[in-house]
């Protein structure tokens, strides 16, 4: 358990009071310049991940290959009873398992999406949701990796990237239309 810093508690009411539906799930917050995800739930923090943000950095335009910023939620849950290492395209498992790559300087075949899918819906009109913005339309996940050596770096293609025991172990933990909210630097 870490003691909440107090930027993060008002990240956490202000998401709150903009979507009330959020109350009784936890609330994530993924800071990009850390490249860790925190865990919030009632004024704790229970816990705290390394990610692995867009090696593009932070922006929300189709095409950009970054990490959007903004409040978002939870729109679906994906591979609940898949393997770990399972290789997921087009949000479907292929049976496949994939080699999971420990060093830093390995790199893997594109950017594969492995064990489950959290995909994000942006709730900020014009910045994250609708138009050229959409972080659903542009399918923006947390997901697993096969690069597990890049973790705590930027390196993904504009989602969120965890281990994959991390994903796996959080995914319980997180209901649809958990909030999430995506930060460029800590405020």
């Amino acid at each position: 358990m870490v003691e909440p810093p107090e930027w993060l508690d008002a990240v956490v009411a202000d998401a709150l009071v903009r979507e009330p539906q959020g109350w009784g799930r936890p609330v994530l917050i993924v800071c990009a310049d850390r490249q860790r995800l925190y865990v919030c739930e009632a004024g704790r923090v229970p816990q705290v991940f390394q990610v692995s943000t867009s090696a593009r950095g932070i922006g929300n335009r189709d095409g950009s290959l970054q990490t959007p910023r903004g409040l978002h939620w939870v729109a679906q849950r994906i591979g609940d009873a898949a393997p770990a290492g399972a290789i997921f395209r087009g949000r479907s498992d292929t049976g496949a398992i994939a080699e999971i790559l420990t060093d830093p300087a390995a790199l893997g075949t594109g950017d594969r999406i492995t064990s489950r899918i959290l995909w994000l819906e942006g709730l900020e009109p014009g910045i994250n949701r609708g138009g050229d913005v959409d972080s659903f339309a542009r399918y923006i996940y947390i997901h697993g990796t096969d690069e597990e050596g890049r973790i705590g770096s930027p390196a993904s293609h504009g989602c969120i990237r965890m281990r994959n025991q991390d994903l796996i172990g959080l995914f319980p933990q997180v209901p649809l239309h958990s909030l999430v909210v995506i930060l460029e630097r800590v405020p």
